[in-house]
Order: C-alpha cells, then sequence, then structure tokens
C-alpha cells in the first residue's frame, strides 16, 4: 500500500480539522472585542445620577455581540458554497488568469501544456485546465476541491523564463499539493477566513459612506444641525472601532494562513523532487525566483486573499515575516540542494525564441507511431503489483512513460483531441466496437443523434483509434478531458446522450467501456452539474460488509470462470480479515451495481480506500495473469475512489 500518500491525506484533513479550531478561537476573540468595546461605550454614554438596569446594561453589548457573529458565520458560509462548485476556476479568474486551449498554436504555451499533460498521466489524475496569469513574477498555483475539478494557475513569467527542467519542478510541486490534498485545504481556508475578513470591510464600508454623508451634511446645512452632526461622528467612531477590530481579524487570518501552509511547502518540495527525480529543477526554479527583480510577487487585486495557494510567496509578508504563507527561499533551496553556494540565477533559464525554435524542431522530427496490441494481452503481474503501491507516488520513470506514450499516439489523433470538437470525436471513436456487425449498429445509431461533422470526423480517425496501443487508451482519454471541458452545458447534454446511446447500442457493456463511462463523467459532472463533493462517513469497513462483497464478487468474477472467481474472491477477501463477507453469484455480479457501491465507498476514509485498493488487486492477480481489461478495471476502480493510480509500466 502507498502508506505516504494515504498517511498525507489523513494528515490534510487533520488540517483542515485544526484550522476549524483556529478559526473558531479568532472568532471568539474578535466577538469578546466587540462585546467588551460596546459594554465600553455603553459605561461611558450612561449618566452616574441614572445607572443602567441590567437589561438596558447588556442588550446592546449582547446585540453588537451576537451581529458580529452572525456577520462572520455569514461571509463565511457564502464564501464556502461559492467555490464549492468550480472554486478552482473561480481563483484563476479572480486573479487575471485566462484559460489556455489544448489546441493553442503559441509555442510557449504548448510547451507548457505539454509539461502539465506529462504529469498528470504519470500521476493518474486527468488532466487539468491551465490558466495563464498576465504576471511578471515566476509563480503558480493548484486550486479545486479533487482532482477532477483542480485547474492550475501558471504567470506568464514562470512560463517564459524557467528552463523545461525547472518548470517540470514547479509543476510537479503544483501535483503533489493535488495528490496530497492540499487543495481542498486551501480552498476552505479562504471560505473560512472570508468571514473573518468580512469584519475589516463592512467597517472600511461604513467609514467610506459617512465620510461622503458628513461632508455633504455640513455643505448642506452648513454644520447647523449639531445633533446631526453628532450623529455622524457617533457612527464614524463606531467605523474605527470595526476597522480596528477588522485588523485584528486580518491579523489572526494572516497568522491561520501561515501556520496551516508553510509546513506543506516543504512536503510539496520533496514530493516534487520524488517525482522528477531532479533536484535541479525545483532548486532552479526558486534561485531563478530569489535573482530575478519581479521574484515571485504578483500584482493582482486578490492576490492577498489566496497567498497561501502560491508556489512561491506572492505577497508582501510584513517586516517580521510572521505572515509568511511560505517558508524562506534560501531554507527551500538548502533542504533540495544542501550543497547550494548561496547565490541566485539573475538570468532567464530558457528565452522565448529558444522555445519557439526547440518547438519547431521538435514537430518537424515527430512523426508519431501506432503498436497493435491485443485487449487480452497479458499484465505482468509485477507491473500491476508495484503500480498499486505507487498510488498517490508517481516517479520519474513514469513521467518519461507518460512523455513515451504520447509520442507514441499518432500526431493527428493527438491534434484531434486538443480541440473540443475534436475530442468528442475521439471518445466516440474509443467506443465503437471491433465487430463490424456491432459496430455498423453503433454508428447508425450515431448518425441519428450527433451532427454530419461528429460523424465524418469519426469516420476519419477511426483506422487511428483501431490501431492505437492499447497502453495509450488512458492517456488519450486523459488528454481529453480539458477539451471536453471547454463544451458548453447543451454540447455536455448531447455528449452524454450519444455517449450512452453508443454503450447500449450493442446490447451489452463490457469493462473498458465501463470504465470510459464512469471515469469521464465522474471528471465532467463536477463542470456541469452541481455535485457536492461526497464528505467522509466511515472511518473503517465494519458497517460496508455488503458494500465490499459486491466489489469483490465482481471484480473477482471479471473475465473469470466461477471457479478463479471463488479464488480471486478469497484473496481479495484475506485483506480484509476483520470483516463476513459473502460471495455473490456470477449471475448477480452487475456493473451498474458496482457503480452503486463504489458510491458508498467514496465516502470511507484515505486509509481505508488504499485498503479495498489493495483488494482489488489481489483478487485480479489470483489467477497468475492480468489482462489489459482487468488492468484498466482495477485502474477505474482506484480513480472512482480517489485513489490516483499511475500508469502500469508495460514495454510494448
Amino acid at each position: 500500500m502507498a502508506t505516504d500518500f494515504y498517511q498525507r491525506q489523513s494528515d490534510a484533513r487533520r488540517g483542515t480539522v485544526w484550522l476549524v479550531i483556529l478559526f473558531g478561537l479568532a472568532v471568539i476573540l474578535i466577538v469578546g472585542s466587540v462585546v467588551a468595546i460596546a459594554t465600553l461605550v455603553v459605561e461611558m454614554q450612561t449618566k452616574p445620577s441614572n445607572p443602567p438596569r441590567g437589561f438596558e446594561r447588556y442588550s446592546i453589548p449582547a446585540i453588537a455581540g451576537i451581529t458580529t457573529t452572525l456577520l462572520i458565520l455569514a461571509g463565511t458560509l457564502y464564501k464556502v458554497f461559492e467555490l464549492r462548485d468550480g472554486g478552482g476556476t473561480r481563483v484563476a479568474e479572480s486573479l487575471g488568469g485566462h484559460r489556455l486551449f489544448p489546441n493553442t498554436e503559441d509555442s510557449i504555451e504548448r510547451r507548457l501544456l505539454n509539461v502539465v499533460e506529462e504529469m498528470a498521466i504519470a500521476s493518474g489524475t486527468p488532466v487539468p485546465p491551465v490558466f495563464l496569469l498576465d504576471e511578471d513574477g515566476i509563480n503558480a498555483f493548484a486550486a479545486g476541491y479533487s482532482p477532477s475539478d483542480a485547474v492550475l494557475g501558471v504567470t506568464r513569467g514562470c512560463a517564459e523564463s524557467l528552463s523545461r527542467d525547472e518548470l517540470q519542478g514547479v509543476i510537479a510541486h503544483e501535483f503533489s499539493h493535488i495528490l496530497n490534498g492540499d487543495m481542498r485545504m486551501s480552498i476552505k481556508l479562504i471560505g473560512i477566513l472570508h468571514g473573518i475578513l468580512l469584519i475589516g470591510l463592512t467597517g472600511q464600508l461604513i467609514f467610506r459612506t459617512f465620510i461622503y454623508a458628513g461632508h455633504g451634511h455640513s455643505r448642506s446645512r452648513n454644520s447647523k444641525n449639531d445633533n446631526g452632526g453628532q450623529a455622524i461622528l457617533v457612527i464614524l467612531a463606531v467605523a474605527v472601532a470595526v476597522i480596528v477590530l477588522g485588523s485584528i481579524g486580518t491579523f489572526f487570518g494572516n497568522l491561520i494562513k501561515a501556520a496551516v501552509s508553510r509546513q506543506r511547502e516543504y512536503l510539496a518540495d520533496s514530493s516534487a523532487v520524488q517525482f522528477t527525480r531532479n533536484p535541479s529543477g525545483i532548486a532552479g526554479a526558486l534561485k531563478r525566483i530569489g535573482g530575478m527583480t519581479a521574484g515571485s510577487r504578483l500584482q493582482a487585486a486578490n492576490a492577498s486573499e489566496v497567498s497561501h495557494m502560491y508556489f512561491s510567496q506572492g505577497v508582501w509578508e510584513g517586516i517580521t515575516g510572521l505572515w509568511a504563507t511560505h517558508p524562506p527561499l534560501p531554507k527551500r533551496i538548502i533542504a533540495i540542494d544542501p550543497s547550494w553556494d548561496g547565490r541566485f540565477l539573475s538570468d532567464p533559464g530558457y528565452s522565448p525564441e529558444i522555445i519557439r525554435s526547440a518547438a519547431s524542431a521538435n514537430a518537424a522530427a515527430f512523426t508519431g507511431s501506432t503498436q497493435s496490441s491485443e485487449a487480452n494481452a497479458g499484465v505482468p503481474i509485477e507491473v500491476v503489483d508495484e503500480a498499486y503501491q505507487q498510488v498517490g507516488e508517481p516517479t520519474t520513470r513514469h513521467r518519461d512513460y507518460a512523455a513515451e506514450l504520447i509520442r507514441s499516439i499518432p500526431k493527428r489523433l493527438v491534434d484531434t483531441v486538443h480541440d473540443p470538437y475534436g475530442a468528442r470525436a475521439v471518445v466516440y471513436a474509443l467506443l465503437l466496437d471491433k465487430q463490424l456487425e456491432i459496430r455498423a449498429s453503433q454508428s447508425s445509431a450515431l448518425k441519428d443523434h450527433a451532427s454530419k461533422d461528429i460523424v465524418a470526423l469519426v469516420q476519419a480517425i477511426q483506422p487511428l483509434v483501431d490501431g492505437l496501443d492499447i497502453r495509450a487508451r488512458l492517456p488519450l482519454v486523459d488528454l481529453a478531458i480539458p477539451s471536453l471541458k471547454a463544451m458548453s452545458a447543451r454540447q455536455f447534454k448531447e455528449f452524454a446522450a450519444c455517449f450512452e446511446m453508443l454503450v447500449a447500442a450493442d446490447n451489452k457493456i463490457d469493462l473498458f467501456e465501463w470504465m470510459l463511462f464512469q471515469v469521464v463523467t465522474r471528471h465532467l459532472r463536477t463542470q456541469y452539474i452541481k455535485i457536492k463533493s461526497p464528505p467522509i462517513r466511515y472511518y473503517g469497513l465494519q458497517r460496508l460488509s455488503r458494500e465490499c462483497s459486491i466489489l469483490l464478487s465482481i471484480v473477482g468474477a471479471a473475465g473469470n470462470s466461477e471457479m478463479t472467481a471463488t479464488q480471486a474472491f478469497q484473496l481479495g477477501q484475506r485483506q480484509l480479515p476483520e470483516l463476513p463477507l459473502t460471495q455473490l453469484p456470477q449471475s448477480d455480479c452487475r456493473l451498474d451495481l458496482l457503480r452503486e457501491v463504489l458510491q458508498t465507498l467514496e465516502q470511507v476514509s484515505a486509509k481505508q480506500r488504499g485498503r479495498l485498493v489493495d483488494a482489488c488487486a489481489a483478487a485480479i492477480c489470483a489467477d497468475g495473469h492480468v489482462t489489459w481489461q482487468e488492468a484498466e478495471l482495477l485502474r477505474g476502480i482506484a480513480d472512482l475512489l480517489a485513489c490516483p493510480m499511475p500508469p502500469l509500466l508495460v514495454e510494448a
């Protein structure tokens, strides 16, 4: 089991708990200050000859405290719910980012997208949309609730100034945040702190409003109405008090951000080194940040709100560095490169002209290739064993393997899948059955539901898809995800209908069709359908014997005889010794039932989900022979359980 991955997931969840505790303490301090100030004001306004009674004495402070509490909670809940759906995209757009589409012809943007694609396929996650920020500073961030709705933001300074190795180091750092569960915590941190910061914003709004009101009042009444002027002064005093309280909230909010994020940056740096096996890459990027005038600073108006999400310090951290959301650059560099001589790099590692020349040379030299492979070809058991034990922990071997897989895909297919229109055609082509009779039925149904242009494109690329190396099928789907996420809501509705129609046209659902449908819909539904992220409801498997029985029964029965299915079930059961499991008859092992139980098992804690993946791997390897369909089923289950499995390192 990939113990480190599941432990990091658990640590991130515990970090969220601490975040809520710190938020509660900050709210108590702010509300307590409000009550104390309100009580002091009441006492100052009280005449000694007429002291207020109990209710009169405490009513105003109580109202002030309740109002402040409601304001903080309302601001927090509003922001949390606003960011729950498409939060990553909202963060990127709030910083002035514009989305890069996979079919871009700009060589700098294309190089960036190539690096992201390789990293995503190597880590077993869908390729995230990339947003480019027009900032000179070298910085980047990952934002979202889960890998399915994650986005990457990269500054133009980062894309243009870094060498490919350095850029890979930065992107690997951000992917570690995706894999370690940091993104979800970071998004929640924005929402939770918004309520605290709202106090100061409210005070500023009151102050500005009544400054203008007071100025207009003095001009129109010529200061004759003393009572009105005194009222405005009182309100201004209240506004100033609220601003002061807001400053207290800002102080504590920044302390919380710093406390939560600093240690996770060291972890992300070390994970990036493990991923790339190239310490000089990420270390070089950090050295260039220290040596360039713009550094990693961002100029966007909302830059401070998400300062804890950046690759490097994006805003001023104060004189003492108490609010710094990132460790100092020298400490981060020494942790990666202990032999560092203390000198930063002032020159760009890669100029736009060199990037364009290299891109042109690569494009001219690349021809692409196809290597047909049978679906029932065997996958070595040791390869499957290695893959599931490296869940969430990709290495440089996976990155190199992913790059080779992408290069093995015919260039026309890569160009097609990078277009939102063509990506749909590629997915349709992958679903067409090898048997000509069934394919004819599917093609006829496609003509009735899809546009003529899509149908013509499917027919044009079908020979390339049929000759595709089976190892490249899932990577090709991963490459299609960003383009599919660019569809309109109407196009998605049509795409989903065609998808389901093609799957049902042959009156049977094989493992690849099922896996492809589940993976694609999982990573697209958050874009078009408002679905809450599943909460963690189970920290053990004791109440889930039925679901675990169904899971192992279906996995064991996949492509196996009844005897082999029983053996597979028993081997999987050994991984879950505390559960009383019962094997289902093969006739009851339906794939629709599998999806139902996976929706429940997705709500299990990360460590227990890891045990389920282990059990499925043991069941699949039971007969000593793993087909590619079984291997794809395992990767599909791991994906649906939010346990990103790197690609299977199988040579052609």
